[in-house]
């Protein structure tokens, strides 16, 4: 089943909820960037190579640091393995079996800072793959001598985010071509599930009547707590904490049982 094939009777677009996910710490338990580190032989980046990161720039560390695991011979089968052995996070896959229950309501959204090779090989290895309409995310593929060779999503103006990606843009992209595609038709809501820092500026661009879900006590959420604070007008999206996915549900179906 693809993912195309779960919208052939979904409802409108203006009497639909789209979904946007972050992929790591949101949908998975840990930073995929961090989990493949273990498939070297010692486990761990020499200091070297961990001083190397600058602020603003970590897509291009990560091109590094792949580049220095081939060169320790990690092998595509062990980076695959690492990234397959990442738990989800605490009622995530609770939340994904109430999404596909309600599939013609709900249109899912991947937007991540991860790469494509780390979030479709997990989301397919935990059978999910095909509930996802789109995925944005930093390009990544094993070339001919087997390195996971690494590039930026795009270039952007924002000074608020990492060179290589601002999710705002990709969310307000997305949200306009969906509209030209429909002839002018909104969705009912919008709803952003993450946890990190940029996180935040996507969550920017939303209104008075879609949801941020920040995970409780992670950066997203001690921003956001910080900002109702300072500048509690510029935000406008509500505001639902989440420990578990199951949190993330019981607030879904209030929504549901409201419309």
């Amino acid at each position: 089943m693809t993912a195309q094939s779960n919208l052939t009777h979904a409802a409108p677009k203006e009497q639909r909820f789209l979904v946007f996910f972050d992929f790591d710490e949101t949908i998975i338990n840990e930073n995929s960037d961090d989990a493949v580190v273990h498939a070297l032989p010692g486990q761990q980046l020499p200091d070297w190579l961990k001083s190397s990161y600058r602020e603003g720039h970590y897509n291009e560390h990560m091109q590094k640091v792949l580049a220095y695991m081939a060169d320790q011979g990690v092998s595509k089968d062990a980076i695959r393995s690492a990234v397959e052995k990442i738990p989800p996070s605490p009622g995530l896959l609770t939340l994904l079996q109430y999404l596909q229950s309600h599939q013609h309501d709900f249109e899912l959204v991947v937007v991540s800072d991860a790469n494509m090779y780390f979030i479709e090989t997990w989301l397919e290895h935990a059978g999910v793959h095909h509930l996802f309409q789109k995925i944005f995310t930093n390009p990544a593929s094993f070339d001919t001598r087997g390195r996971l060779m690494l590039l930026p999503f795009h270039s952007h103006t924002c000074s608020r985010c990492p060179e290589n990606m601002c999710k705002q843009v990709i969310l307000r992209e997305y949200l306009a071509a969906q509209q030209k595609e429909c002839g002018g038709s909104h969705y009912q809501r919008v709803f952003y599930i993450g946890d990190g820092t940029n996180d935040i500026c996507p969550s920017l661009a939303l209104g008075p009547q879609d949801t941020v879900f920040p995970r409780r006590d992670y950066s997203m959420h001690r921003l956001l707590l910080e900002m109702q604070r300072s500048q509690g007008a510029r935000f406008k999206a509500n505001i639902v904490p989440w420990v578990s996915g199951e949190d993330i549900v019981d607030c879904l179906k209030k929504i549901m049982a409201e419309r």
